[in-house]
């Protein structure tokens, strides 16, 4: 099944007097990149996350962000005391030495000062990384369903685009035989025109014609492009979703188009090859979207 790049999902969980917030967005990537916004609390964790998002999803530039809101208003702050003591040593010595008349509250200013009080960061408990753990398998669900969904949409459209593909390939049936009838008038044109030099012979005629022609038939194109459409069609089946494979049957069913224009020699060939180019761009940018 399809899936796009792009998806979002969310998942809320509480744990004590604290409700944490799990978020993880992704777009288009060539690779898995992934960027983690985490409390100081779960930086511990981090290669556990990052093996559970590579698990859980291919590649894709992801952004997993986890907040906590606490209700409780007893926090827990750790001095310095060695930064602090030197801040003093320091301060006392510069007030010598510019002769400071005044009293100075020394501990007022050091309190002020970076570094002296620092937020302590409790040992993360068990059973609280077990209810973050299943907040974060929750939020890459709704993501991969997010995926999934979009992943339905692009499918669609760009069915819609090879079956153009296919429409136009068809269309062109009708323009082949006014189109050889063209090349063989005006071969014999030229040919005539150069008997008023030369003899003209009737059978070198036809076999240059018929090497022409085998130059520019574009029946093998049109079975290569079919075949290629029907393969992309059997790719979008498949139960496992591959971006990469569709791009480079993208690519083959380019050359075939381009080749068909090439060999066209008719504008209303050349008018439907053009529109089949359009409809392949499409599918190309749908399939740098898909996982």
């Amino acid at each position: 099944m399809i899936q796009s790049m792009t998806g979002f999902g969310k998942a809320g969980v509480t744990f004590g007097t604290k409700a944490i917030n799990i978020e993880i967005r992704s777009v288009n990537s060539r690779q898995m990149d992934l960027s983690l916004r985490l409390p100081a609390i779960y930086r511990e964790k981090e290669p556990e996350i990052r093996s559970m998002i590579a698990q859980a999803t291919m590649r894709g530039k992801m952004e997993l962000i986890i907040t906590i809101e606490s209700s409780s208003d007893n926090e827990d702050y750790v001095l310095n005391h060695e930064l602090a003591k030197r801040y003093h040593s320091d301060l006392k010595l510069l007030s010598i030495e510019i002769e400071e008349k005044m009293p100075c509250d020394y501990i007022s200013i050091i309190s002020r000062l970076p570094d002296v009080f620092k937020a302590a960061i409790p040992e993360l408990n068990p059973d609280e990384w077990k209810v973050v753990s299943e907040g974060l398998s929750e939020a890459l669900d709704k993501m991969n369903t997010c995926r999934k969904n979009e992943g339905e949409i692009l499918c669609r459209d760009m069915m819609l685009h090879v079956r153009n593909i296919l429409t136009y390939l068809k269309e062109i049936e009708p323009f082949e035989k006014e189109r050889m009838e063209s090349i063989r008038s005006k071969m014999r044109t030229a040919f005539v025109e150069f008997d008023n030099q030369s003899g003209f012979d009737e059978n070198r005629f036809e076999q240059e014609l018929i090497y022409y022609i085998e130059k520019l038939d574009i029946t093998e194109e049109k079975i290569r492009l079919k075949k290629h459409c029907d393969y992309f069609f059997q790719t979008l089946d498949e139960p496992q979703s591959s971006g990469r494979k569709l791009g480079f049957i993208a690519q083959e069913m380019g050359r075939e188009i381009n080749t068909l224009g090439s060999k066209a020699n008719h504008f209303e060939i050349q008018r439907l090859v053009v529109l089949m180019k359009d409809e392949l761009e499409k599918i190309k940018e749908q399939s740098l979207n898909i996982l």
